[in-house]
C-alpha cells in the first residue's frame, strides 16, 4: 500500500479547519518523527513542479492508497509477472468556444502549444511527436509509445521500466522495454519476440474497457494541424475524422466527456470567475450555500448537466460554468493505469487459454482542481500563445517560432 500526506503552500500556517477538512477519509496517524524523517527522505525525488507544495508534518494525518501497479479486482499469484501501464492522454479535442481569441487554439491542441514553452524553459530537451487528439479518438498512429515524455510510464512487478519524469531523465530503451514484456507474449501468437511484442502488450491495454460501436460526437474540428498523421491524411486526400476508432463506453471516451465540460475555453471562462469573485467579495456567507468547496455530492454534479453557454445572468448559472472547468481540467490531467497479469488455465475459472490477460483499470488524479488554480490556469494559458505564431511552410506542416 501507498501513503498520501496533505500538502500546503510553502510558509503558510496550517489551521485545524484546513486539517479538518481533508480529514475525512482519513485512516491512519503516524508519529511525527516517522513522518517528519520520510518527508525529509523523499524531498529529493518529489518532481520539481510539486516543490511549490510542502507536505504536511504537523498533523501525522495520513490516507492508505492502494498500489495501482498491482491487480485490484483478481487474485493471482505472487510469482506470475504483473504489468502496469500508466498513460496520461492530456486534452483530447479543439476549443470549439466562439470566446477563443487566438486562432492558433482552433488549428492546433494545447498539448503542442504547450510543448515549444516547455522545450524553451528546459523542461524537455525536443518537441514530441504525439498528439492526444489522435490518442482519444482512437487513431493508433498517436506515437506515445515512441514520443512518451510523462505521458507513459510502464511497471512491472511494481518497479518501473520505461518512462521519464523531464529532459534530465535517461533515455527510455525500446529494447529494454521487449525484453522485459517477453513473459506478457505468448508463443500461440507469434510475438514472443521482436518489436511486435512491445507493441502487442501496449494495443493490447489499450483494448481494456472498451464497449459499443460509436465514438464520442465532438463538436468544432477535431484535427490538430500539427499531427503528422493529421497531415499524412491530408496528404492522401483522406478524412482523419473516418480514421477514428473510440469506442462509446471506453474509459478514454468518459474522459473525453469530461474533458469537454470545458465549453467556454479559459479565455471566455476567466471573465466569469472573476464576476463570481466580486460576488463572493460583497456576500463572502455565500460560499457555503454555493458549494465553492464542496461538498460534491450528487446536488454538486447535477448542476454540470447544464451545457447551455449563454448566460441568464444569474450567479447560479456562472458559477455552475467555472465548476464544470473545474472537472474538465482535472480530467485533462488525471492519469488511467491498466494492471496485467498472465491468466494461466491452472488458475481460471472459465479454463480460458493461455493468451487471456487480467487486469484491472484504475483513474489517478481524481481530486477536484482547486477553484483558486483558476487564475494560474488562465496565466499559463498566456504564457501558451503569446511568444508563438504560426508559420505554413512549403511541406504543408506548422511550425511554431518565437516572437
Amino acid at each position: 500500500r501507498m501513503l498520501c500526506f496533505l500538502k500546503f503552500p510553502p510558509n503558510r500556517k496550517k489551521t485545524s479547519e484546513e486539517i479538518f477538512e481533508h480529514l475525512q477519509n482519513i485512516v491512519e496517524r503516524l508519529p511525527l518523527e516517522f513522518v517528519k524523517q520520510l518527508c525529509l527522505k523523499i524531498q529529493s525525488e518529489r518532481p520539481e513542479s510539486f516543490c511549490d507544495k510542502d507536505l504536511d508534518t504537523l498533523s501525522g494525518f495520513a490516507m492508505y492508497l492502494p498500489n495501482l501497479t498491482r491487480l485490484q479486482t483478481y487474485h493471482f499469484a505472487e510469482h506470475r509477472p504483473i504489468l502496469c501501464i500508466e498513460i496520461n492522454p492530456k486534452c483530447g479535442f479543439i476549443p470549439f468556444s466562439s470566446d477563443v481569441a487566438h486562432e492558433m487554439k482552433h488549428r492546433v491542441c494545447h498539448y503542442y502549444m504547450h510543448q515549444h514553452l516547455k522545450v524553451a524553459s528546459g523542461k524537455w530537451k525536443k518537441i514530441s511527436k504525439y498528439c492526444p487528439l489522435n490518442l482519444c479518438l482512437g487513431n493508433k498512429q498517436h506515437s506515445l509509445l515512441q514520443e512518451m515524455q510523462n505521458n507513459l510510464r510502464i511497471f512491472k512487478n511494481g518497479e518501473l521500466i520505461y518512462g521519464c519524469g523531464d529532459a534530465q531523465s535517461p533515455a527510455a530503451d525500446l529494447k529494454d522495454l521487449n525484453h522485459h514484456l517477453q513473459s506478457f507474449c505468448f508463443p500461440s501468437n507469434g510475438l514472443a519476440s521482436g518489436p511486435q511484442c512491445t507493441r502487442a502488450v501496449i494495443q493490447d491495454s489499450s483494448e481494456k474497457g472498451r464497449v459499443g460501436t460509436l465514438r464520442p460526437r465532438l463538436r468544432g474540428p477535431c484535427v490538430c494541424e500539427a499531427s503528422p498523421f493529421s497531415r499524412s491524411l491530408n496528404h492522401q486526400g483522406k478524412n482523419t475524422s473516418e480514421h477514428s476508432g473510440l469506442l462509446k463506453g471506453c474509459l478514454l471516451c468518459k474522459t473525453l466527456q469530461v474533458q469537454m465540460l470545458d465549453l467556454m475555453d479559459i479565455e471566455g471562462l476567466y471573465p466569469l470567475y472573476n464576476c463570481v469573485e466580486r460576488y463572493l467579495e460583497e456576500f463572502p456567507e455565500e460560499r457555503k450555500t454555493l458549494q465553492i468547496y464542496g461538498p460534491y455530492d450528487e446536488v454538486f454534479y447535477q448542476k454540470l448537466l447544464d451545457l447551455s453557454t449563454e448566460g441568464d445572468g444569474t450567479v447560479a448559472f456562472t458559477l455552475t460554468k467555472v465548476q464544470q472547468y473545474r472537472v474538465a481540467i482535472t480530467a485533462m490531467v488525471c492519469s488511467i493505469m491498466i494492471a496485467l497479469s498472465p491468466c494461466l488455465q491452472d488458475a481460471s475459472f472459465d479454463q480460458r487459454p493461455m493468451s487471456w490477460l487480467a487486469f484491472s483499470v484504475s483513474v489517478l488524479g481524481r481530486d477536484l482542481k482547486h477553484y483558486k488554480s483558476i487564475p494560474h490556469q488562465h496565466e499559463l494559458d498566456n504564457d501558451v500563445v503569446r511568444p508563438t505564431w504560426f508559420k505554413e511552410c512549403e511541406a504543408c506542416t506548422l511550425d511554431l517560432h518565437k516572437v
